[in-house]
């Protein structure tokens, strides 16, 4: 009996085709803005990622976005500031080198505009989050030599640094508790 159910559900899952997309690292970024001393904004992002797209609908309907961030890889333009943000109050990046996002869900809003869901995972700690995000394409690649799809996917999202557990008493005075993220990638069709 065990093994019928076993050969069924192999079965089951082998009728259904998964494409892949993989970011395309040269032409995607991860950036973020945070308010500084309640008086001006200072932005930063992070020079390594990866990731993916698994959808078995030539629509994405039913995508599933994955990135992993590598947080020792964050860049502010000022090496003391980018010290402080990689230390055990900040994003703590001996213990915690990635923070992931995987989407739970896509909806579309009209045109090439879409809300998703999903989890973010910063220093262990996991929260839902919604995004607004603008999808182009699937188009052919303007290289004729190169025979892949490619999309292009803008998110922007804003989350709450305290939620993470980033920054103590210092970072509240210091930098806001709204972070506003702007992630944009080109994914190439596997």
């Amino acid at each position: 009996m065990k093994k019928s159910v076993i050969v069924i559900a192999l079965l089951f899952v082998s009728t259904f085709s998964f494409a892949q997309w993989t970011l395309d690292k040269g032409h995607s970024k991860a950036t973020f803005i945070a308010e500084h001393h309640g008086i001006s904004e200072v932005d930063g992002y992070f020079k390594k990622m990866d990731g993916k797209i698994t959808a078995s609908k030539d629509d994405l309907s039913d995508a599933v976005f994955e990135l992993t961030i590598e947080t020792p890889s964050i860049n502010t333009d000022l090496e003391m500031r980018d010290n402080h943000l990689k230390s055990e109050d900040m994003f703590n990046v001996e213990k915690y080198p990635t923070m992931t996002f995987k989407s739970t869900g896509l909806q579309k809003v009209g045109g090439n505009k879409y809300k998703m869901t999903g989890d973010l995972t910063i220093k262990g700690i996991t929260k839902p989050i919604t995004l607004d995000v603008t999808m182009n394409g699937p188009a052919a690649h303007p290289n004729p030599a190169n025979k892949k799809l490619q999309l292009g996917v803008k998110a922007l999202g804003t989350v709450k640094r305290s939620d993470y557990g980033i920054g103590g008493k210092l970072a509240t005075v210091m930098v806001g508790d709204d972070i506003s993220l702007r992630a944009t990638g080109e994914f190439q069709k596997n």
